[in-house]
């Protein structure tokens, strides 16, 4: 390796740093690709030179920043992605900086570039009545009418992301205990519970395949019986959405992804009044502020907190006008004994 050269490093920093040290997933490590791929190729461009001459020193503030403003104002990406994507550079920097010390200047240089605000994604999910409506749509004749029930059906019970079902295997499930294993983001596992609806379920789909005991099968696979990807089940959900929706309003007549499944199911266990704790157990959330935001977008909750709190309408007897505890003397007198 001559001094200069950008090939070790990058190389390095996708085999080494992100995949042994930091333990990131593919998909993670691919998204990391794509956006540094971009990067290098904008580089390239300005020096009018072939991606494989770039070098270390051509890896500037100033071609940072304009790489930045041209994903917003050329590309049109979306905010969230061009902060992805600064996030991505910065961390190559940060790793360079430590390999490369003579690169350090430029490298916080490079992390004191702001994120940019954006307004936070709209959080939908459907409610009980277009769930109930789109189970009883759903076709009951095809190849794969059963596994593509089964498929919105373990979507909704356990709120998982699409890795973790396309990642999801027969050693996976302990349907005796009602239960299974999910390999999440972090590469953590957690443990969720299932419906005896589900289970049921389950163990007809397994049966059927004749895989109930081989346990690094997939439990969701394509007719080639090769595992489902997170796009073969994204396709699957926005397709069966799609045909059975609900022609009630625009938001509804939209199909839905695997994500708004997620949400379904956490937005319906906050209001059967499931502890936020647990729900965030439940879908691997790593910070609590990440599940309470759900108890932010629940209208209906809201609404029944504002009916327990409305004023008194009518008679003016309807309201006290003492307080009940002025009259408890139990409670004044172990207050005076304070």
């Amino acid at each position: 390796m001559t001094p200069g050269d950008l090939g070790p490093y990058v190389q390095a920093f996708f085999v080494d740093y992100l995949g042994t040290q930091k333990g990131l997933r593919p998909s993670s490590i691919r998204a990391y690709r794509d956006a540094f791929r971009l990067f290098l190729t904008f580089v390239a461009g300005d020096r009018h030179c072939g991606v494989s001459r770039v070098r270390l020193d051509d890896l500037t503030m100033d071609r940072v920043q304009r790489f930045l403003h041209s994903l917003e104002h050329e590309r049109h990406n979306h905010i969230r992605t061009r902060n992805h994507r600064r996030a991505v550079v910065v961390s190559f920097f940060e790793y360079l900086a430590r390999r490369a010390p003579e690169r350090l200047a430029v490298s916080q240089q490079v992390a004191g570039i702001p994120v940019k605000r954006v307004a936070p994604p709209e959080t939908r999910f459907l409610e009980r009545a277009d769930v109930e409506a789109l189970f009883q749509r759903l076709p009951t004749r095809g190849r794969h009418a059963g596994r593509n029930r089964l498929l919105l059906l373990f979507l909704y019970n356990t709120g998982a992301r699409v890795q973790e079902v396309a990642d999801l295997r027969v050693g996976d499930l302990d349907l005796a205990a009602l239960r299974i294993r999910l390999h999440g983001k972090g590469d953590k596992w957690r443990t969720c519970p299932l419906w005896p609806q589900t289970v049921t379920e389950l163990q007809r789909h397994l049966t059927a395949r004749g895989i109930s005991t081989i346990s690094d099968a997939p439990v969701f696979a394509s007719h080639h019986r090769r595992p489902l990807t997170r796009f073969g089940i994204y396709k699957i959900v926005r397709r069966l959405t799609s045909a059975a929706s609900t022609p009630t309003t625009e938001a509804k007549r939209r199909p839905a992804s695997p994500h708004v499944f997620r949400h379904t199911a956490a937005v319906h266990l906050l209001e059967a009044g499931v502890d936020v704790n647990v729900i965030r157990g439940w879908l691997g959330h790593v910070s609590l502020d990440t599940t309470n935001r759900y108890a932010e977008i629940n209208t209906r909750m809201k609404e029944a907190a504002v009916q327990l709190c409305s004023p008194p309408v009518g008679d003016a007897q309807t309201c006290p006008s003492r307080a009940v505890w002025r009259d408890d003397a139990a409670l004044l007198s172990w207050l005076a004994s304070l």
